[in-house]
């Protein structure tokens, strides 16, 4: 039979056609691109959802398709009926119409399928004002995330009785200095699959976090339905949320960066130029050419952390300076400073 579309909307055989709208919606929202950090493995699952749906929602297609399976579907080369000799198959050709010999299988845009589900239910603000451009992100975008937010809960619960797992949270530990450049983990899972039969058995798989510029702690990365699978319960969505590790120089609070140093009570009259290496490996040089008092603080700006929304802007970097004193000065010394400082010997 090749794909089985139930299977893909996790329905059964005489679902209705409100029974397949509930499980599109559900699974539309969890596997839509602009929701998900792979992007490649969630349009091609997206498309595949709206393909399932556009199949089983169009009477004549699902006919087809219950008869001859996906080949026939989409060949639209359909064996003819049997001679009526054969009993137990002309009863079976009797009870159902034999498919239209001029059929020729036109799939539906994903984009135009999503719109027409979720305009129904969203008093008509999810479709106004869209745009009919090919890729429709603006429309799709729009639209997911004004559902996520108002009722992707109670999806859940609707289509076929099926229920979702809870979801299963796992700390990524990084450090400040991928945080900063962004980079790319390996994450590898084993999870329990159901095969084609219903049994189960461990699946080993690589997933791929692109960690962008900017993120912070409690950043949550979803990979939808990666939990284990078991008859009757939709596999949880795995969740991995970002942790920062401490670093040996740099503390961070929101987009800044701090920077402790410490100074004499000769420099902090003189002056003196700090020399620091960034979190991406430049080496930079900030002058200090004023009198500095304990706790005095040096801004330089667009040398924080990146902004995620836009990596191209960057917080500050904030040098917190202390100033240390001598523990004690001889007679000679401090007659130098009551001369050099104006003081009264």
């Amino acid at each position: 039979m090749g794909v089985d579309y139930y299977n893909i909307l996790k329905v059964n055989r005489n679902a209705s056609d409100e029974d397949l709208k509930r499980a599109y919606r559900r699974l539309a929202m969890i596997w839509h691109p602009d929701k998900n950090v792979n992007k490649q493995e969630a349009e091609a699952k997206f498309k595949q959802i709206s393909e399932a749906y556009d199949v089983l929602s169009d009477p004549q297609k699902r006919q087809i398709y219950d008869l001859y399976g996906e080949e026939g579907l989409k060949s639209g080369q359909f064996p003819p009926p049997p001679p009526r000799s054969a009993r137990n198959q002309s009863y079976y050709y009797n009870n159902q119409q034999h498919p239209n010999p001029n059929f020729r299988f036109n799939p539906r845009n994903a984009d135009d399928i999503y719109a027409e589900i979720f305009g129904e239910n969203s008093n008509g603000n999810a479709g106004a004002g869209s745009s009919t451009s090919g890729n429709g992100g603006g429309r799709r975008d729009g639209n997911f995330r004004s559902r996520t937010m108002n009722g992707g809960g109670r999806e859940n619960s609707g289509g076929g009785g099926s229920r979702k797992a809870a979801p299963v949270e796992n700390l990524l530990m990084c450090s400040l200095e991928e945080l900063y450049t962004g980079s790319t983990r390996k994450m590898k899972i084993s999870r329990n699959v159901l095969d084609s039969h219903g049994r189960i058995r461990m699946l080993d798989e690589i997933l791929t976090i692109d960690i962008k510029p900017g993120w912070k702690k409690g950043t949550k990365i979803t990979f939808p339905e990666k939990g284990n699978e078991e008859p009757g319960v939709i596999p949880a969505d795995l969740i991995f949320v970002v942790d920062e590790r401490s670093h040996p120089v740099y503390i961070r609070e929101g987009n800044d960066l701090i920077v402790k140093q410490e100074i004499t009570l000769l420099e902090s009259l003189t002056g003196k130029t700090f020399e620091l290496t960034t979190l991406d490996g430049r080496n930079i040089t900030v002058p200090l050419t004023e009198i500095v008092k304990p706790g005095h603080e040096v801004s330089v700006p667009n040398e924080g952390m990146p902004v995620s929304k836009n990596p191209r802007r960057k917080g500050t970097l904030k040098i917190q300076i202390d100033v240390r004193y001598p523990e004690k000065l001889t007679e000679s010394q401090k007659h130098e400073l009551r001369r050099v400082l104006g003081g009264n010997s």
